[in-house]
């Protein structure tokens, strides 16, 4: 009986952040010093999901790109593709050295290889320029203490929501935008108005759209009067109200 290992052993059945990938252990591994050949000199001691999968807590839609240059060390992306900055963040994470130098081949142009048809010029600031509008919106009240006096902390922010281009979005707020309510995640090129802030403080927000360019062109703003005959409410509850501030940069 032959002593080589089989075809089913050598495979690696991996996911990464929910997205599902199938490879060799040997392309892995080919990398030497990378994480990714770390985390599978020994398989055994990793993670795995309920379906047996190699578990890995990363972005799977930018994975597929990783993979890619581990399979072939070269990388061909889509035409007008807007998270080069993102995948430049996942190979320095994979220690690829040679792949964050590929992304970042020149100041002011994306060199991708082997075709002519795969190279994409894009500036390395090129999301930070893109024109656009993001609207944020937030419902709140004002917060009432003891026998219904208003608490010297007035404004009570519910949540704040953001609404626009999903590229220009992750932009901007960075890890201050949570995701988890949006269903269709993937391409950035989409919009969503399903977005919202990790914490509750507008100015921060409003801090964050100045330091990336945009300018405030619109607000609008609706409240909710008491009933009048109707159920008892409490003092918060009469004074519900809904903002919202449109964001643009040229």
């Amino acid at each position: 009986m032959s002593s080589l290992p089989s075809i089913s052993q050598a495979l690696a059945e991996l996911n990464v952040g929910g997205r599902e990938f199938t490879t060799t252990l040997s392309t892995l591994r080919k990398h030497s010093g990378s994480v990714i050949a770390e985390m599978f000199a020994d398989p055994t001691i990793l993670v795995k999901d309920n379906r047996g999968k190699y578990f890995i807590d990363r972005d799977g839609d930018l994975f597929r790109y990783i993979l890619d240059y581990l399979r072939d060390g070269r990388i061909i992306l889509p035409s007008n593709y807007e998270n080069v900055n993102r995948l430049i963040a996942e190979a320095e994470y994979f220690r690829l050295p040679q792949l964050v130098a590929l992304l970042s081949e020149d100041a002011d142009r994306m060199v991708i290889r082997p075709s002519p048809s795969a190279v994409l010029p894009m500036s390395k600031e090129a999301d930070n320029l893109k024109p656009g509008c993001l609207t944020i919106g937030y419902r709140g009240t004002f917060a009432f203490g003891r026998d219904g006096l208003v608490d010297v902390k007035f404004r009570k922010i519910l949540r704040i929501l953001v609404c626009g281009r999903v590229s220009i979005a992750r932009d901007v707020f960075g890890e201050s935008l949570n995701e988890s309510r949006d269903p269709d995640r993937g391409l950035s090129s989409r919009y969503t108005s399903r977005f919202y802030l990790k914490h509750v403080f507008l100015e921060h927000a409003f801090d964050m759209l100045l330091s990336k360019g945009f300018r405030l062109i619109s607000s609008a703003g609706s409240g909710a009067a008491g009933t009048i005959n109707g159920p008892a409410e409490s003092e918060e509850s009469k004074w519900y109200h809904y903002n919202e501030f449109v964001f643009c940069r040229p």
